[in-house]
């Protein structure tokens, strides 16, 4: 079997704030915010409105006019978004299966934090592969800037995280749909910008999924926490007195001192894995779908893949960090800014607190 996206939809809330905006809630100089942290506004969801379900059915209806299917053809949604959703202990998808009236699907979720969308293609890929069925829905959605105390400096770097969705209509094809293939997992182009091993989705495919790589350091776990709201502390008259309800990091410095010397080569190591997984290294990658995060980190990840940050990726500065929802984001905004082309090979690269790298390679068709 082949695996592809065939369908791609994102969706965020038309209310903003700005960096500028950012800057006066928290104290911290504006050029900081704009160009360090890199947020020259962020969408965020009203109060009423936009929950993690709405958002992610807007993203899935997107993605599956892309794709031409309909809901009733899936086998499977899989929400791989934040859990900080319309209900706790509570299942998203089953809510967003309803909804698309996908009758035939399952509904399941998988949470890797910010880390999520590459490894749910790498799930929703081996399934496709092993199991009698043939098409998934992918969906993630976040709105954690809810979660995001402004006046908390040692949670600055989470002062980026935005509100969006995003989704991914995958199918599988059989080895003998393929037209031209000739076996051979190269990244040449033809004259019509298509790789070399022809496209077993007639057409339809807006990328091959390929390999993927993740790693985890687990002691990070502790380092990003909600203190209250759990089993350990739960919501109480004085959990709420106390600000406890938004995201905490207990040492900063710390956390910086013992993330700065591993997490370069965490996103190097998967992103080189999952490309020679993929029968490729990185002088064949063409364009990196990478996570928000501050300007020039950004710039130091792509230019250690032997990346132009200015044309091979995209930078998500009028989004800010929306969780999972990234990669799909910069894979639009490629399209969009004619940065990613047919015939590029593309990484999806991502990281979550806890600490995940996560890396998924794709063929894009266009």
């Amino acid at each position: 079997m082949t695996v592809g996206i065939t369908g791609l939809g994102t969706y965020v809330p038309d209310e903003t704030i700005t960096g500028t905006e950012i800057a006066a809630e928290s104290g911290i100089p504006e050029e900081v915010v704009v160009e360090k942290m890199g947020v020259r506004e962020k969408h965020v969801c009203p109060p009423d409105g936009d929950h993690a379900t709405d958002m992610s059915v807007k993203a899935a209806e997107a993605a599956l006019a892309d794709a031409d299917v309909d809901p009733t053809d899936l086998d499977l949604v899989c929400y791989h978004g934040s859990e900080y959703k319309d209900h706790v202990v509570w299942s998203a998808a089953a809510a967003i299966t309803d909804r698309l009236g996908a009758t035939n699907a399952y509904a399941t979720e998988s949470y890797t934090l910010c880390a999520g969308a590459p490894i749910a293609l790498r799930q929703a890929r081996a399934q496709l592969e092993a199991e009698p069925i043939d098409a998934a829905l992918l969906v993630a959605a976040s709105r954690e800037e809810d979660l995001v105390d402004y006046g908390n400096e040692d949670s600055s770097f989470m002062f980026n995280f935005g509100s969006g969705a995003s989704a991914f209509v995958v199918e599988a094809a059989s080895e003998d749909e393929r037209d031209g293939t000739d076996g051979d997992n190269s990244n040449d182009r033809g004259d019509d910008g298509e790789t070399g091993d022809g496209d077993p989705f007639g057409g339809r495919a807006r990328a091959i999924v390929e390999s993927s790589a993740a790693e985890t350091d687990g002691s990070f776990a502790d380092d990003v926490v909600m203190p209250a709201g759990g089993s350990k502390r739960p919501p109480s008259e004085e959990t709420v007195r106390e600000g406890l309800h938004a995201l905490d990091v207990p040492d900063p410095d710390g956390m910086k001192k013992r993330l700065g010397p591993v997490s370069l080569p965490a996103y190097l190591s998967v992103a080189d894995a999952a490309l020679d997984r993929s029968g490729f290294d990185r002088g064949d990658l063409d364009y990196v779908a990478l996570t928000h995060m501050k300007r020039s980190f950004h710039e130091r990840v792509l230019d250690e893949l032997g990346l132009d940050p200015a044309s091979d990726g995209y930078y998500l500065d009028e989004y800010g960090h929306v969780q999972s929802v990234d990669q799909a984001l910069a894979l639009s905004r490629g399209v969009e800014t004619d940065r990613l082309e047919p015939g590029d090979l593309v990484c999806l690269l991502a990281a979550g607190t806890g600490y995940t790298w996560s890396a998924t390679v794709l063929r894009w068709r266009g």
